[in-house]
């Protein structure tokens, strides 16, 4: 939201107070060190000057080691809404904190926050000594639009829906420095361009597809290569510029009195997505099955066992591994959905049907929603019990939009949350392994919650709240290591409940590119899974694009083929599309050793299995702008072919490199064009990598110490520990001679 005309003015309607100084820092006596800050919105001169005068109260303290905390506050006694929960803060607090001639300072772990006292307004940040960004002048406000106030804020959300952010009419916003070359990434799974100068952001979930600004996933988190990231801490509308409005600035805003932030210290971004996920949630493990290949009905293709059992047979003949099968929507009758009933019609014998599924060693995943459909026998009872959403006026909140007269289940009410689970429970209890959560984003805001919580604040967390209602079961009745969702819809803390997909792509070379981009930025943003529908959902690809899509999908964390109105077995396009699968099949399952590694360091610091390049070679200026390549692991380079003809244009960093499927060494620092064939892609190993190599190609949880070979890749020098653990908790260590492999 753009509040200023220009460098000098504020646009018509707008009121700004900011804090100009520092007049009063206070040590906080208490278990966490602590300072609060007096910020008159004016430069005191003399006594007169301290009456009728607004000012903001700010205070800094530190809930982890290495982030500080930033509360300002308008009227301290006004309503907050609450902000995430953080399941890595410290009881009390943890730094030091000293006030003394020269200001105040806030000391945790590598990060130092400094107040200097007086005029003008100057809070600054330092990381390892070195300042990485800071508050200046202007740049704390509490804001004040008239009702006709010429704001640059339009809709936000979907508008047809109703579900558009609110406009408020007092708001609180932060401005911090944005520095000559320091470039600022994250915010969720974004798929416009990966770094965000320049754009203005609205933290507000959507159903919005992927070739829109609209987001499903919307993280008020971003990170900086200057070596630090914030995070907003505030469940609600937040609206960004990043170097749009004050172009030497990032600003956030949020309405209501009170703003709370974080900064959070690196000075590598690995080290800032370690510190931020300690915060807000780590990713846990996943099933080693579920990084097999998930296939799916497709949405609205016609389907019964008969057509399930004729896909899996003929993967099997082709020799095609297949880990999951999904049924899509209509595994429920039409019109009733959720009613968590398998349509009889189709599915006459569901429990054998599963049963006959897990004999093929499959698992088996259903789609769901958070919504009842008035015609589902379970709307009656829901709506009777109180479970469901309800206007302000007492009646259920009902709409059209997506299945006729649905309701919205209250997950703020444990009686409610606990009724839904156990719709989940007896579906387990049948033989389904895991649920694709889906939907989340449209939620309503003139609307009462059971516990009474802000509406605007429940926009973005609902999806928190659902999946964690289902994420709960599957850790209730199958243990920790074997929860998994398959989610299109987050916020932050929804890296602790993976899988996440892309959402509603069309079946288009550029929307292949833009699910990237989205897969990046969600990356940058603390998600450590990640998965796409291969070939696009929107539509049917062509072969060509399937081809590529499919490449490009297992290649990554998890893997699915989905889509709309036709099915995505790979026979259906051509017989090529057949022998790309199995290539790229076969590649990722003998990867497997290598990929669960990875997973492993995403489960010890948060560390995403495929990482934007940014992450993996922060002092190569090169990289900083690069969306159309990514890291999978630590030591693997994959460029995605985003046309038919197989050209490719992607950059090697410094060092030797390995083409780890034809052995081809070729020396980095430089761009590269190559063309490829539907069979191949460029995929280049580090120099001195050493790759875990499994020996089985037809499934993804097996023993990976069982057959395995090391892979050893020339450049590198001394000796090398890999340690490959297997799915069963077992795990060796190996030292490799790096000197010993020639070129």
């Amino acid at each position: 939201m753009k509040f200023t005309d220009g460098f000098w003015q504020l646009r018509p309607g707008v009121t700004a107070l900011y804090a100009q100084e520092a007049y009063d820092i206070d040590p906080v006596d208490g278990d966490g060190a602590a300072l609060v800050v007096t910020a008159p919105t004016t430069v005191i001169r003399q006594r007169g000057d301290v009456l009728n005068r607004p000012t903001l109260t700010v205070t800094l303290s530190s809930p982890l080691e290495g982030v500080v905390r930033v509360r300002i506050a308008h009227h301290t006694g006004g309503k907050w809404h609450g902000g995430f929960e953080l399941p890595g803060a410290v009881d009390g607090g943890v730094g030091t904190a000293s006030v003394s001639d020269a200001g105040g300072v806030l000391e945790t772990g590598s990060l130092t926050a400094r107040i200097t006292p007086g005029a003008p307004w100057n809070l600054s940040f330092e990381v390892d000594g070195t300042r990485v960004t800071g508050s200046g002048g202007r740049a704390q406000g509490y804001i004040q639009l008239a009702p006709d106030a010429q704001v640059d804020c339009g809709v936000v959300g979907n508008a047809r829906s109703g579900t558009d952010a609110p406009h408020a009419q007092a708001l609180v916003h932060e401005q911090l420095d944005l520095g000559v070359g320091e470039l600022i990434y994250g915010l969720g799974e974004r798929f416009g361009p990966l770094v965000k100068n320049g754009q203005s952001v609205d933290v507000w979930n959507a159903d919005g597809g992927t070739s829109s600004e609209q987001a499903y996933k919307n993280v008020p988190f971003h990170l900086s290569n200057r070596g630090y990231g914030v995070l907003v801490n505030d469940p609600g509308h937040v609206s960004y510029e990043i170097g749009s409005e004050a172009v030497e600035r990032v600003q956030f805003s949020v309405a209501g009195e009170v703003l709370e932030y974080f900064v959070i210290a690196g000075p590598t971004p690995k080290q800032v997505l370690d510190r931020y996920t300690a915060l807000t949630g780590r990713p846990p493990i996943v099933p080693a099955w579920s990084y097999g290949l998930w296939l799916s009905t497709s949405f609205t293709t016609d389907y019964d066992e008969a057509t399930v059992t004729s896909f899996v047979d003929e993967m099997a003949r082709r020799e095609l591994p297949v880990s999951v099968f999904h049924f899509d929507c209509f595994w429920m009758r039409e019109f009733n959905w959720c009613d968590f009933e398998w349509d009889p019609r189709v599915f006459p014998d569901p429990t054998g049907m599963l049963a006959r599924l897990h004999e093929r060693d499959l698992r088996v995943c259903v789609w769901i929603n958070p919504y009842i459909a008035q015609r589902s026998p379970l709307f009656a009872e829901a709506a009777a019990s109180g479970y469901l959403v309800k206007r302000p006026d007492g009646s259920v909140w009902q709409w059209d939009l997506w299945q006729a007269g649905m309701g919205l289940v209250d997950f703020t009410n444990p009686d409610a949350t606990a009724w839904y689970q156990g719709k989940l429970r007896a579906l387990v209890d049948q033989g389904v392994d895991c649920f694709k959560t889906d939907f989340g984003e449209r939620i309503p805001l003139e609307v009462d919650y059971f516990d009474g919580s802000d509406p605007s604040r429940m926009h973005n967390l609902y999806t928190q709240l659902y999946n964690k209602a289902v994420h709960d079961v599957l850790v209730d009745a199958k243990g920790a290591g074997e929860a998994v969702l398959f989610a299109r819809s987050a916020t932050t803390g929804g890296q602790s409940m993976p899988v996440h997909w892309g959402g509603d792509s069309t079946s288009t070379f550029e929307s292949m590119a833009e699910t990237l981009r989205g897969g990046l930025s969600l990356a940058m943003s603390g998600f450590a899974h990640w998965s796409h529908d291969i070939g696009g959902f929107e539509g049917t690809p062509d072969a060509a694009v399937f081809k590529r899509w499919t490449a490009f999908g297992l290649l990554g964390s998890h893997s699915r083929f989905h889509g709309s109105g036709s099915y995505r077995v790979p026979w259906a396009f051509d017989e090529e599309a057949v022998e790309v699968t199995r290539i790229f099949t076969h590649l990722k399952m003998q990867l497997m050793p290598y990929i669960y590694g990875a997973s492993l360091e995403a489960v010890a610091a948060g560390t995403p299995i495929m990482r934007p390049m940014q992450l993996e070679f922060p002092d190569d200026p090169a990289v900083a702008y690069l969306d159309r390549q990514y890291m999978l692991g630590a030591d693997i380079l994959v460029a995605p072919v985003f046309s038919a003809s197989g050209d490719v244009e992607f950059y090697l960093p410094a060092g030797l490199w390995t083409n780890l499927l034809t052995g081809e060494e070729v020396t980095g620092g430089s761009w590269r064009r190559e063309r490829h064939g539907f069979t191949s892609i460029p995929l280049y190993v580090r120099s001195g990598a050493v790759i875990p190599w499994g020996a089985r190609t037809d499934r993804p949880d097996y023993d990976y110490l069982d057959g395995l070979r090391l892979r050893v890749f020339a450049g590198g020098s001394g000796t090398r520990e890999v340690t490959v653990a297997t799915p069963d908790g077992r795990s060796q260590t190996f030292t490799v001679d790096l000197s010993a492999v020639t070129r």
